[in-house]
């Protein structure tokens, strides 16, 4: 299917605001809609299937690999995968919108280099590293060993904003949100 629509994507470090910012145009924004990621980890127990990720096995998400149904994915932890299905993005766009992404950094890399100037890259960076580590931290969402993963994943993911096509921080919630809606609204009235 050829493309009619805009992608707009969002990446950070986890904890770093970008679900806040993206659910907070999904508001707003009545030309956007959000792509939902497929994805192999367990879902917790506020996620809903077809609304959070699309819930499936490893063993279904490698056939998805070997069959070309994904435009990216990455295998974000030890069997634990995540990837956008372009079945998802065609569907969108069929539907007259502008895709929305929120994703990790090297899958928002990979779908740069697909759609070149058709895609903005958002990197949303927390005021520093230990506000970042805090908020993880405050989530109490995981074990000490996951936590120390996530950290160190994070530390590795800060590294990539220089290769983003623009850097939005998140100190203040609410003034990372109205820049991000005037950024997204710049690029979707852009040629």
């Amino acid at each position: 299917m050829p493309q009619t629509g805009k992608l707009i994507v969002f990446t950070a470090p986890s904890g770093a605001g970008k679900t806040s910012i993206v659910r907070f145009l999904l508001k707003t924004d009545p030309r956007l809609a959000f792509s939902i990621s497929a994805c192999t980890r367990d879902r917790r127990p506020n996620e809903v299937d077809g609304q959070d990720y699309y819930f499936i096995s490893l063993e279904e998400f490698r056939k998805k690999i070997s069959r070309g149904e994904f435009l990216e994915w990455q295998e974000v932890y030890a069997d634990q995968l995540y990837g956008t299905l372009r079945s998802e993005v065609e569907r969108l766009w069929a539907e007259g919108l502008h895709v929305l992404f929120d994703i990790d950094v090297k899958g928002a890399l990979n779908l740069k280099k697909l759609y070149s100037e058709n895609a903005l890259l958002v990197f949303v960076k927390p005021p520093s590293p230990e506000i970042l580590f805090e908020r993880l931290r405050n989530r109490r969402t995981e074990d000490e060993e996951s936590m120390r993963k996530r950290i160190a994943r994070a530390t590795e993911e800060l590294g990539y904003e220089d290769r983003c096509d623009v850097v939005l921080v998140n100190d203040v919630l609410e003034d990372a949100q109205r820049e991000a809606l005037a950024l997204v609204d710049r690029f979707i009235r852009s040629s």
